[in-house]
């Protein structure tokens, strides 16, 4: 994994740090209890519970490493309150594809919470990046494998 930043909103940053403690503390264990009562089963060949447990050990340990280092390199976003009407991370967007019907909103976010159901776009995502610097009124455009769209900035929070 590479040093640079994972910008985490404060609720991100308290959210990943639950999963983590949830996973040391109470996933590690339940998975050491299972690969425990699959070696007492007996027959190592072809012990499909054994086997199981070990991919399932091998996921928590993995999301354990993952969640520590996206931690370790935290950097937390705060509200932007400089260059007020102006995209950064932390900002609160509504555009409007042009020539498209509603509005849509969306939170900029770093990548490690980003959620477009949810309404929360990364700032490296196409959108997320064509968004950053810009001011209401001002256009972003997106290339997609279909052509540009282009979005109108109608405020920004």
């Amino acid at each position: 994994m590479s040093e640079r930043p994972v910008y985490l909103t404060p609720e991100g940053y308290d959210q990943l740090h639950k999963e983590l403690n949830t996973l040391k503390t109470v996933d590690r264990q339940r998975v050491a209890q299972r690969l425990h009562d699959a070696l007492a089963e007996g027959e190592l060949i072809e012990n499909a519970e054994l086997e199981d447990a070990r991919r399932e050990q091998s996921f928590v340990e993995s999301r354990i490493y993952a969640l520590e280092q996206q931690l370790r390199y935290a950097a937390i976003i705060e509200k932007p309150e400089t260059q007020a009407g102006v995209v950064t991370l932390g900002s609160h967007v509504t555009v409007c594809e042009v020539g498209g019907a509603e509005p849509e909103e969306y939170d900029v976010v770093g990548s490690a919470e980003a959620s477009p159901i949810h309404g929360r776009i990364s700032n490296e995502s196409p959108l997320g990046k064509a968004l950053l610097g810009k001011r209401i009124g001002d256009k972003a455009t997106v290339r997609a494998p279909d052509g540009d769209i282009v979005f109108e900035i109608l405020a920004v929070h």
